[in-house]
């Protein structure tokens, strides 16, 4: 038995039956950056089945080793596709990363592992890093076959700057309650919150959505996803009151995983915000909703409620020293008709959060030119407009279902990794403050009719594009699996760091000149070369001038 090996980049995704193709740029890094590669083997034989084989690795840098497994993909995008898929057919497509020392492989298949390389404050140099493969094949067990493929990891003696990009993927608490079978904010679901926070944290996500109340999100009308409701709220004699608890223990606990910034969930239902969210309160001593669908987003009863809440929980928030750290939100994607409703909501609300600033997904631009909006998140499919005349003073951008066209970046499973990647590189010739994208981790069908298992439903059951609604899937004992594709985005985010190294080191008009160096048209959101040539080429370059500039 012979076992092939080869190095690639973390973006090459690998199939069983498709020969992978190689690393072919040097492989350098800054300090304090997630520098990942793979390697991938293909036992040779004539005998197919699944065999075990352990793993050792050997360097003197914090590494850290998963096997790329496998989920189906069968909803692979919803809008006109683009040449710019892998594939358009259904099938089992390489995603999570399953760690481990011991892993059963196929035999006569291309089979991947993930090496993820983190020189914190490592020396600058080159460091190798050996993978071996032992294994016995199945039919001669007393015979011995390995296989050590050395890589070599060039450390930059410069630091990857702190992100300054704004960043948040929504986190869905509840869904993970749900996935475990356990009640909400017991200690099993705290862990598991914590677990996936601080992994998001890991992979650069610095800003959480904040469940003050069970977000009214990707829910049908009239239904109701688990509650997750960080205040406790008590009517008593028809006044109400409010503890902060639980909220104390959520923030607290992710500014430990890496969180700096928070979004209170929507204080009113998505897409025109006509209705209240789910609000649970004691009641004169019963636990029970007391807002919902049923009621109108201005009746006189839930106005009155928050003229009651808004007021505590901006001096709670105040006393928390939080005041440039938190944003509010309205409601979802607001467009068409929605103007009116979106307006009265606001001449409400902000008076009441004033100075904490608004955000929400909006891209219509007559809403911007008309002030409706603090922070607008546009879509990246409807950025001309804002590119080419008055942007907004924070410009946040997001991508979710729709952007799966016209050479638009995202994370969906059939989309090769360069295009997921070539984000950070847009995002640095945009000056675009911040990014959001909805799917952290939503275990849900479409509209929350009810719980997935995210290792076999990807897509929400025919609905989001695979890959679309999560990046992280749930491990054993509250533990935490990542995936591919956030490897490949939190590389996006380190290259918009070393970016603004290297600007800060030279001039902005010196890294955007060297950016276009590789590609015969203007990088843009659409427009930016094939391959994954492109970004490493690009990054080796930045490396190596910083090296010589520090």
């Amino acid at each position: 038995m012979n076992i092939e090996a080869r190095i690639l980049s973390s973006m090459e995704k690998v199939f069983p039956m498709q020969a992978p193709s190689a690393l072919a740029v040097p492989m350098t890094c800054l300090q304090g950056e997630n520098y990942a590669f793979q390697v991938a083997i293909r036992p040779d034989s004539t005998f197919t089945r699944g065999i075990s084989i352990s793993v050792s690795v050997e360097s003197d840098l914090d590494v850290t080793l998963t096997q790329v497994g496998y989920v189906p993909a069968r909803l692979l995008y919803v809008t006109n596709q683009d040449k710019r898929y892998l594939t358009d057919q259904p099938g089992l497509f390489p995603d999570p990363l399953f760690p481990g020392e011991k892993f059963t492989v196929i035999m006569g298949q291309w089979n991947s592992f993930m090496v993820e390389v983190r020189p914190q404050n490592a020396a600058p140099g080159s460091y190798p890093v050996k993978v071996t493969f032992s294994a016995r094949h199945p039919l001669e067990p007393e015979k011995n076959y390995s296989k050590t493929v050395c890589a070599c990891v060039e450390v930059i003696g410069a630091q990857l700057p702190k992100q300054e990009l704004r960043y948040t993927s929504w986190f869905h608490g509840d869904c993970l309650a749900d996935y475990y079978h356990v009640p909400v904010f017991s200690e099993e679901h705290w862990k598991a919150m914590e677990s996936q926070i601080r992994t998001a944290a890991e992979y650069g996500q610095n800003m959480i959505l904040t469940p003050v109340f069970t977000p009214p999100l990707d829910t049908e009308i009239g239904g109701e996803r688990t509650t997750i409701q960080l205040v406790d709220v008590t009517l008593k004699d028809g006044s109400y009151s409010f503890n902060f608890d639980k909220l104390t223990r959520f923030i607290e606990m992710a500014k430990n995983c890496g969180i700096e910034y928070f979004e209170i969930s929507h204080l009113f239902t998505q897409w025109g915000g006509k209705c209240c969210p789910k609000v649970m309160a004691n009641v004169d001593g019963e636990y029970k909703k007391i807002f919902g669908w049923e009621q109108e987003a201005l009746s006189e009863e839930y106005k009155a409620f928050l003229s009651a809440f808004l007021p505590e929980l901006i001096a709670y928030l105040n006393k928390a020293g939080l005041q440039k750290n938190v944003y509010f939100h309205l409601t979802d994607e607001p467009h068409g008709d929605h103007l009116p409703q979106y307006l009265a909501l606001k001449e409400f609300v902000a008076p009441m959060v004033e100075p904490y600033p608004i955000m929400d997904a909006m891209s219509d631009y007559s809403y911007f030119e008309q002030g409706v909006c603090n922070v607008p998140v546009v879509a990246t499919s409807a950025l001309e407009p804002f590119l080419t005349g008055k942007r907004p003073e924070e410009f946040w951008v997001y991508y979710c279902i729709g952007q799966g066209n016209n050479n638009l970046s995202n994370r969906f499973m059939a989309m090769p990794g360069y295009r997921t990647r070539i984000l950070g590189v847009q995002l640095y010739l945009e000056n675009v403050a911040g990014f959001l994208q909805w799917g952290l981790n939503f275990y849900n069908s479409v509209q929350s009719l009810h719980h997935i298992d995210p290792y076999t439903v990807t897509d929400g059951e025919g609905y989001f594009p695979s890959g679309d609604p999560f990046v992280l899937y749930p491990g054993k004992d509250e533990t935490t699996i990542t995936s591919q594709r956030l490897v490949i985005f939190g590389e996006a985010l380190q290259d918009l760091r070393a970016l603004k190294k290297l600007e800060s080191l030279t001039s902005r008009e010196h890294v955007v000149e060297l950016i276009q160096e590789g590609a015969e048209e203007p990088v843009t959101f659409t427009s930016y070369p094939t391959g994954e040539g492109y970004i490493l080429n690009l990054r080796d370059k930045v490396n190596r001038e910083i090296a010589k500039l520090s």
